[in-house]
């Protein structure tokens, strides 16, 4: 198994129940997440050494956060406590044809205000197989922007691998006006695997991509990403079709520097029981696959089948195993469990 941390913000999600709207009435459903947590405690859930690195507020709610990825076996030895706030997000659950929406709280949180901390990274990277990163992180701020870049920069040097998550967030970086184009850009120059879209490298690279299939789409601007990012070696995503907010149909698809393009069946996901942090679990699952030697086209299985089951599940996190994900791709996955 291998060794992974990822650096970016815990957070405190507060969401309507059921399928209510924000407040109407007077509860929220509580969670800890954030894009690259979601990532640890999945990859912590497949049995890899996954560890957390960050800021969260000294208060009783940092502390709440940090024992919930404990709980879950993610090292949060490396998350620094600061004065401050904890950022937030509020959910509210969309249904049928109505949309999801998130309204985030998170300007000058403990994290942003120091960019997510000062870290000793030659030593915490010594030994690590990768250094996962998001695109939510730099769109908190300069300084954010700031640490994300060195935390990059010091896993190339040190020999890790980098996986960056494109994670456009459009209203966060609109809150400071941060040049995310030039952000961007620079983060994915140190990526070796990119999960991202053509709608991404879009915004990076300033590119139309007219093809008539999101497949079409998809392969040619990972052949732009390859021109434009010379680390780079793979590039995935997933594809989705949304019949309704509760019906999904979904499939994957990667990309190899030499050429070769991967592809999955669609996978039918209905009803859905949350969407939050799939696309991280998708994630996890490509990592989990290239970490346990599978080929190309069997992580990209995996990871598909391991994001479909994160729609299955209340909160940010995928808390299935990889026994779970690996029955799924059998003959038998819907069989009950006795």
């Amino acid at each position: 198994m291998g060794t992974i941390v990822c650096f970016g913000e815990l957070l405190l999600r507060l969401g309507a129940p059921g399928r209510q709207m924000l407040l109407q009435s007077p509860v929220l459903d509580v969670h800890v997440g954030g894009a690259e947590a979601n990532v640890a405690v999945s990859l912590a859930r497949f049995g890899h050494d996954a560890r957390m690195v960050g800021v969260v507020a000294d208060n009783a709610l940092g502390e709440a956060a940090l024992g919930e990825l404990r709980r879950h076996r993610v090292d949060t030895r490396a998350v620094q406590q600061a004065t401050g706030r904890m950022g937030l997000y509020f959910l509210t659950p969309g249904a049928i044809q109505r949309p999801s929406e998130v309204l985030y709280d998170r300007a000058d949180s403990a994290f942003a205000r120091i960019g997510g901390g000062t870290h000793d990274w030659p030593a915490l990277l010594a030994g690590a197989d990768w250094l996962h990163v998001s695109g939510v992180t730099p769109a908190l701020g300069q300084r954010a922007a700031d640490g994300v870049l060195t935390a990059v920069r010091a896993a190339r040097a040190a020999g890790a691998k980098v996986s960056f998550d494109g994670n456009f967030r459009p209203k966060l970086w609109e809150a400071w006006g941060g040049d995310a184009p030039t952000i961007l850009r620079a983060l994915m120059a140190e990526a070796d695997l990119l999960f991202a879209s053509h709608r991404d490298l879009q915004v990076v690279l300033g590119l139309e991509f007219p093809q008539a299939t999101p497949q079409e789409r998809f392969a040619a601007g990972a052949a732009e990403a390859f021109r434009a990012f010379p680390h780079l070696r793979q590039m995935a995503a997933t594809v989705r079709v949304q019949r309704s907010v509760d019906h999904h149909v979904i499939s994957g698809i990667t990309a190899l520097r030499d050429g070769a393009l991967h592809t999955t069946a669609a996978r039918d996901v209905s009803p859905i029981v949350d969407r939050i942090g799939t696309g991280d679990a998708f994630a996890a699952g490509v990592l989990h696959g290239g970490l346990t030697g599978l080929s190309a086209q069997e992580a990209l299985d995996f990871g598909v089948a391991a994001a479909c089951l994160k729609h299955s599940l209340p909160g940010d996190f995928n808390l299935v195993g990889a026994d779970d994900v690996r029955a799924l791709l059998g003959e038998n996955a819907l069989d009950v469990k006795r």
